[in-house]
């Protein structure tokens, strides 16, 4: 059937693989190799993969996966476990798993952890039944390992097999804090993380090191722990009231995360406080609101579609047995300076 015509059913036939190796004029075998990634098309020269994959995308070429599937007795689906699908926090690190896995024909199966240990027992044991080789988790401490290749975005614990993916919180945290105390804050008010989150231990250490290596007094009347889990600015406006209502003078704040940041925000604004002129605030994350924000929000940015990206890159080496992986792998925050951000008034 020629190139435009309708199969009887009104769609177009599927191009073949053998079509794609007759327009380069190259074995099926090698063509095959260059599209599904093989380690063996490390060999070839990247001239004729680029030919390969511009022909393949010229022919509107798509891999059978079922025929891929049932040739090498794999199922090419990864298991990706996250606290929210809906959060923006988690969405972008699943933005940048999609976009690594999609790139290597992978599929992958979500599930929903809430921070519960028990749901993550089953769910692993649901997505293992459905044939998936290898799990991703997002913001989870895992107490043991799990039944195949893991990559733990956000993970802290040393386990067998488990490739830990994390910010370097020292470096974030530090980045934070010396910036308020250049701008001269002193009374600076400090959230915590809530017990269930897998960064807030480290990153609360972190805090109290910072802290006292810069001279800074930590207050505990102004110091707020989040306790509940919501991934919405909820989370942070109800811990500034009562802050607020506390009465202790204080000209930033420190928040856990970019959305208690937000939420705490609307909180000073409702109670007459102008940002940063009267209290500057700092979040962490990066997440999309941020940059829009009034006023934007200055912030420590984890870059977390390149580490949802990275943990995708580095199960399927893990599942394909390509090489082997540290138990941790550290990235390097950045700090954004927006308007959220301002010097100290006098108290």
């Amino acid at each position: 059937m020629s190139k435009g015509k309708k199969s009887l059913n009104g769609e177009a036939p599927r191009v073949t693989l053998r079509a794609v190796a007759e327009r380069v004029g190259l074995a099926a075998g090698t063509v095959s190799a260059v599209l599904n990634n093989a380690p063996s098309s490390r060999s070839i020269p990247e001239s004729t993969r680029q030919r390969i994959h511009a022909a393949a995308k010229e022919l509107n070429y798509r891999p059978n996966f079922f025929a891929r599937s049932l040739r090498k007795q794999r199922t090419y689906t990864v298991g990706l476990i996250v606290e929210e699908i809906g959060d923006a926090y988690g969405s972008l690190i699943i933005g940048g798993v999609e976009a690594f896995l999609r790139e290597r024909n992978y599929l992958f199966l979500t599930v929903i952890h809430r921070h519960n240990v028990s749901m993550l027992k089953e769910y692993s044991q649901v997505l293992l039944e459905r044939g998936v080789e290898g799990f991703i988790t997002v913001d989870i401490s895992l107490q043991e390992p799990l039944p195949l290749p893991t990559v733990s975005v956000a993970g802290h614990r040393e386990l067998k097999d488990v490739t830990n993916i994390v910010l370097d919180q020292e470096k974030g945290t530090r980045l934070a804090l010396e910036h308020l105390a250049k701008l001269g804050h002193k009374q600076i008010a400090l959230m915590k993380g809530q017990s269930f989150s897998s960064d807030s231990e480290e990153r609360w250490e972190a805090v109290c090191r910072t802290t006292r290596e810069l001279g800074l007094v930590m207050d505990p009347e102004l110091t707020i722990r989040l306790d509940k889990d919501d991934p919405s600015p909820m989370l942070g406006y109800p811990f500034a009231k009562q802050l607020l209502a506390r009465k202790k003078p204080f000209t930033a704040l420190f928040a856990y995360n970019d959305i208690s940041a937000i939420g705490a925000m609307r909180a000073f604004q409702e109670a007459g406080l102008r940002i940063p002129q009267d209290v500057s605030v700092v979040g962490f994350d990066d997440i999309q609101w941020a940059a829009f924000n009034t006023p934007s929000l200055t912030t420590v940015q984890q870059p977390l579609a390149k580490m949802g990206q990275m943990a995708a890159e580095v199960l399927l080496s893990k599942i394909e047995g390509e090489q082997e992986h540290p138990l941790t792998i550290a990235i390097e925050p950045t700090l954004l300076v927006r308007e959220s951000s301002g010097p100290a008034r006098k108290l």
